[in-house]
């Protein structure tokens, strides 16, 4: 669905709508907004944007510059399903109001140079992107930090350790650790949640291809939308967080996409999946192995040479790398299979067709950036196809049964969130390809991490540390 600004102010009075809520994503990928009232939109809106202050957003203005200009995308209008009044809602770029240039370390301008960057190689003229966001939907989550006491405490009707609970009474049915996978009702609860997450994201007229609980118990989730281009997806995937949280909250419920909430449980990743296309042909279908084409396995190889750094994007946070851990489940060796779920890139089988040839990164997750997360990752793949970069011998055999001399031959990502920020200064030349990302982008995500993450996390005790060192 894409609308001109004339039509945009229609669909405002024709939906009565009384509120306009202008959306825009900061540096981390958090949705801000601002809202007016509706009698201010017309189509002067489209050129004239609204002022707010850039200073108060993470990762953006200095307070001495701090007036900025947002300017709404007619293109991306929707109508909000969860305001009491009715509200149409358009996600806008962000531009320098004295130049009107659009605003560098603003994500979704990032995405739309990516998109320009794509066409300007004449290797392809679209890439596509199907994230598949994996989630928690809990009853309840408390946290604090003092000086001197720390805890964490989710909480689940389903979750296995309330097997035993007093619930008046308790009637079982709960998911074993990793048996979420996925038996129904009553042991799966949240069916008809996940139904009504669904119907709401396809009124937005966002497509949904499949839904259903995932491994873990206490309530995890997995909902999968179509594919498409990067920025749509980029915007849809701001919509599907929004969307599924405020349908919990309908219900009481508490949904996060912080990648590792449980001990001992897998945790949330965001398999991505992608592919180049050029004239409304696939680009990744050939004769090569898994039936990939020799471009894809330059993108292949694109991939897997930059991980270390794109995991500073995809897997952004401190918690990304509780689920990251050699010798378990999770996608860690950099690697490609077409069927090894245990490699960073897996070729998905389940269809012959061309259309549907595609890799599989497996490393992100849902608390990454969409517009950044997914720029990198195009950006690595097109550096291995103007450089060639053969990404070796695939991975197929199975990991937990190579001796260890075998797995020093294979790299990992990074170990943690301060060792992928390292990757990314020392790798970040792809990523400055079409001027997509700028070094100031890169110097202000390092810093800004380090500063209100890393160093922050690495000063605080943690409990278990107690059980470990007290006694000392």
């Amino acid at each position: 669905m894409s609308m001109t600004p004339a039509e945009v102010v229609k669909l405002a009075e024709k939906s009565g709508a009384k509120v306009l809520d202008c959306r825009f994503v900061d540096l981390p990928g958090i949705w801000q907004h601002i809202s007016f009232p509706a009698h201010r939109l017309t189509e002067s809106t489209f050129e004239d944007g609204f002022g707010f202050d850039g200073s108060s957003i993470r990762g953006w203005q200095p307070i001495n510059a701090s007036d900025m200009l947002m300017i709404p995308d007619p293109s991306s209008a929707r109508l909000d399903p969860f305001a009491r009044e009715p509200t149409l809602v358009m996600i806008c770029n962000v531009v320098d109001p004295i130049t009107r240039e659009p605003y560098s370390r603003d994500p979704r301008f990032i995405a739309k140079k990516v998109e320009s960057y794509v066409k300007s190689t004449g290797i392809a003229d679209t890439i596509y992107f199907g994230p598949e966001a994996e989630f928690f939907v809990f009853d309840d989550v408390r946290f604090d930090q003092t000086a001197n006491q720390a805890f964490y405490k989710v909480d689940s009707v389903e979750g296995r350790w309330n097997s035993g609970r007093d619930e008046g009474p308790n009637l079982g049915y709960k998911p074993g650790y990793k048996g979420g996978y996925f038996p129904v009702a009553p042991t799966d609860t949240l069916q008809d949640l996940r139904t009504e997450m669904v119907l709401e994201i396809e009124k937005l007229g966002i497509e949904v291809e499949a839904a259903h609980h995932e491994v873990a118990t206490g309530g995890q989730c997995e909902i999968d939308m179509k594919f498409d281009s990067l920025l749509k997806m980029a915007d849809s995937l701001m919509w599907y967080k929004y969307v599924i949280k405020n349908v919990a909250r309908r219900h009481n419920k508490t949904v996060t996409f912080m990648p590792k909430p449980l001990f001992g449980d897998n945790g949330s990743g965001m398999h991505c999946h992608q592919s180049l296309w050029k004239d409304g042909r696939p680009l990744f279908a050939g004769n090569g192995y898994a039936g990939m084409s020799e471009m894809a396995m330059y993108y292949i190889g694109g991939i897997l040479k930059h991980a270390k750094a794109i995991c500073a994007l995809t897997n952004p946070g401190t918690n990304s790398y509780r689920r990251l851990v050699p010798g378990f489940e999770a996608p860690v060796n950099l690697a490609y299979s077409s069927r090894n779920r245990s490699a960073a890139v897996r070729i998905p089988m389940y269809s012959a067709s061309p259309k549907a040839k595609r890799l599989e990164f497996r490393t992100p997750d849902p608390s990454c950036n969409p517009y950044l997360g997914f720029a990198a990752m195009t950006l690595a793949g097109l550096d291995g196809i103007e450089k060639k970069i053969h990404p070796g011998e695939p991975l197929d055999k199975d990991i937990y049964a190579m001796s260890p001399e075998e797995l020093k031959e294979v790299p990992s990502v990074p170990g943690s969130l301060e060792e992928a920020l390292m990757a990314l200064r020392k790798d970040h030349e792809f990523l400055l390809q079409g001027d997509v990302f700028t070094a100031d982008v890169i110097d202000t995500w390092i810093e800004y991490k380090m500063e209100n993450e890393v160093n922050p996390v690495r000063l605080r005790p943690v409990p278990h540390e107690f059980a470990l060192y007290y006694d000392c």
